[in-house]
């Protein structure tokens, strides 16, 4: 799998979303190899959008057809500034439930001094997140930019997502949290999506 993350601020979010919703109608169908997007705007203005393809040649090919630049090209002016881009062919999914019934999803992003023990302690099977937290429907990481890393969450909703923030993890998950936190570069950036917007073919 590969995904794109598109990030940056725009001054209106309706017409940010319009933008976006013309791509799914007009450009969806002939997208191919596309297998879904995340996308929204937080309460600041920033606009985030995960968009996953099949491969990078798959996402290659959407970016190299013309109606795709043009809709690019009227899609960029929604954005304050200019946009960041970053690409991820090492991507973790995890879906106990139907992310796309998410009302909820908190994209974070960070940086790690060991991606790959980053990446071993995400994928511990031995710990029961699923047990622990229902409210979680899915998520995927992404590691981008040698050491940058992007999470979604997708959650039941926003108010079951804060009482399980508020829950005391089990011992196990304690410790694998303190190693998480041990590895990181600073502090990690969050991007509440109240209002995702979430796309899958057909």
């Amino acid at each position: 799998m590969f995904v794109q993350v598109i990030q940056g601020r725009v001054s209106d979010a309706a017409a940010a979303r319009a933008r976006f919703d013309t791509w799914m109608t007009e450009l969806a169908p002939g997208a191919t190899g596309w297998l879904g997007s995340t996308a929204g705007v937080t309460e600041d203005g920033t606009l985030v959008v995960l968009a996953r393809f099949e491969s990078e040649e798959a996402a290659q090919q959407n970016s190299d057809r013309p109606d795709q630049t043009a809709w690019w090209e009227e899609t960029r002016p929604v954005f304050t500034g200019e946009p960041e881009f970053h690409n991820s062919s090492r991507v973790d999914l995890d879906l106990p439930g139907d992310p796309d019934q998410a009302r909820f999803v908190q994209v974070m992003q960070g940086r790690t001094t060991d991606p790959d023990r980053a990446r071993e302690l995400m994928n511990d099977d031995s710990i029961d997140w699923r047990g622990f937290r229902p409210d979680i429907l899915g998520s995927m990481s992404l590691e981008h930019d040698g050491d940058a890393w992007t999470m979604a969450l997708y959650f039941t909703s926003e108010e079951e997502a804060r009482a399980g923030e508020s829950k005391e993890p089990p011992p196990e998950m304690q410790k694998m949290m303190q190693e998480m936190e041990q590895l990181s570069a600073g502090e990690p950036s969050y991007f509440d999506l109240r209002d995702p917007w979430l796309h899958s073919p057909g």
